[in-house]
């Protein structure tokens, strides 16, 4: 793994927990049941790019 994916995974991650943080305010709010699905994509999305750059 180069530095590049390394920073890009290290991004990933604080991005990760961002939306993690994000999706747990929204499932205790629920005003748009759409935001916690578009988080949960978001984050699957993330952690698949994360799987894809360790991969590689």
């Amino acid at each position: 793994m180069d530095k590049k994916a390394k920073k890009r995974i290290e991004v990933l991650r604080k991005k990760l927990k961002q939306l993690e943080q994000q999706l747990a305010g929204a499932k205790q709010q629920m005003d748009d049941p759409d935001e916690v699905q578009q988080y949960e994509s978001q984050i699957a999305a993330a952690k698949e790019e994360i799987e894809k750059l360790k991969a590689s």
